[in-house]
């Protein structure tokens, strides 16, 4: 389906860890468009029910009304000729037909703005966000806090056993992690021995 307008598109892309705030970065930027009266899709993978069937959550509860897909395929199905906005959530769960999807666009002259993880719970890159961030004009690098020491998380730690790539989860499953606390796949260590506590010896000085 060809979208033929006068206007430029182009791609932005926000991407890092779980509870780094990417979907709320999302809302507010698609919210401001709304505030400018630029027409305005949201969409969403049906995979994702962690919060809302029908909305875009953040893990702060900030929502937004979308529309869901099983798949990027059906964007271009259900989007309005008229639409000048397009937000796409949870981009690791559409798959790598986005990186088509989102070019054709751009290059019909929407404003395409997507979020996703850009590594999965291996540390690896987790595609099709990697591939947009080559493509994307606008690139925001969001970063959580690390649940074990506090430094700046850019992983995801999965917290449950499993080998598929794909579990969909909120806190008690997942939580962030910094570089050093990072254990690839589930973690073995209840608590890594650099962050616990060094206890003093009786009578060893202040």
């Amino acid at each position: 389906m060809d979208f033929v307008t006068g206007n430029i598109g182009w791609i932005e892309v926000i991407c890092g860890p779980m509870f780094s705030g990417k979907s709320e970065e999302l809302i507010r930027r698609l919210r401001r468009a709304m505030i400018a009266r630029k027409r305005v899709q949201v969409f969403k993978p049906a995979i994702d029910t962690r919060y809302s069937a029908t909305e875009i959550v953040s893990h702060g509860d900030i929502r937004m009304k979308s529309e869901v897909v099983s798949g990027a395929g059906e964007i271009l199905k259900k989007m309005d000729w008229r639409t000048q906005v397009i937000g796409v959530d949870e981009a690791n769960f559409m798959g790598p037909e986005l990186i088509d999807v989102a070019n054709q666009l751009a290059d019909s002259g929407k404003q395409v703005l997507i979020s996703g993880l850009d590594t999965d719970y291996m540390g690896r890159p987790f595609s099709p966000v990697p591939e947009l961030l080559a493509l994307a004009e606008s690139i925001t690098k969001t970063l959580a806090i690390c649940m074990r020491c506090g430094n700046p998380a850019k992983h995801t730690q999965r917290l449950v056993e499993s080998n598929d790539l794909i579990v969909v989860g909120a806190a008690g499953m997942y939580e962030a992690r910094c570089r050093r606390c990072f254990e690839p796949g589930i973690p073995r260590q209840e608590l890594l021995e650099f962050a616990r506590p060094i206890l003093k010896r009786p009578g060893a000085g202040t």
